[in-house]
């Protein structure tokens, strides 16, 4: 079954959208921006954004570069930051969140010793450091546990090179998400926090 996606990213990584969007094995309905829309006034651009692309998309694929992080003094986050609380409101759209190859060592740290259970747990840093505070807190919802299962997060995370060899399972398994009982701990944050 086709979803409609929509890919939001930084216009750095460009070049990775370019290649989802040419991708033959891939099964979608392309809700993205191709063009940009001719105005200056931001709130404009949004609600054309919104209403012409995310209303009635049901996936959104993050592009997880290095430009893309909530703390990223020198970038302007706005338009990625409200695509993800626009995918995020009402009747939420599925997540899915790309590693881009040149953040691989920024956001996947191997196995650490758990102080609480005394196990190994993979450690992904997805924070405000890494990524938007959408994608993030959503990854990461909290939890009483020592660690996180895919049932305790609503987005999902893969990297590129696995994503980009089956990019329909990824995208399936981010739509499946909106149904599940974790849809109901999202959390989207005003632009001003």
């Amino acid at each position: 079954m086709s979803h409609k996606c929509f890919i939001s990213f930084k216009t750095e990584d460009i070049t990775y959208k370019n290649y989802i969007q040419q991708m033959d094995q891939l099964d979608v309905i392309d809700k993205s921006l191709n063009e940009p829309i001719n105005s200056n006034n931001e709130e404009y651009i949004m609600r054309k954004i919104r209403e012409d692309h995310l209303n009635d998309s049901t996936v959104t694929l993050v592009l997880i570069g290095t430009n893309s992080a909530e703390n990223n003094v020198y970038e302007n986050q706005t338009f990625i930051k409200r695509e993800l609380q626009a995918s995020l409101y009402d009747k939420p759209n599925g997540i899915l969140g790309i590693v881009l190859p040149n953040m691989y060592n920024s956001i996947y740290k191997g196995e650490h010793l758990c102080s609480a259970c005394g196990k190994y747990h993979e450690f992904v840093n997805i924070n405000n450091d890494t990524t938007i505070r959408e994608f993030n807190y959503n990854y990461y919802i909290p939890n009483s546990k020592c660690s996180w299962g895919e049932k305790d997060r609503y987005c999902v995370l893969v990297r590129w090179d696995e994503f980009i060899t089956n990019p329909n399972f990824y995208i399936d398994f981010a739509y499946s998400k909106r149904k599940e009982p974790i849809a109901n701990k999202i959390r989207v944050f005003p632009t001003n926090q």
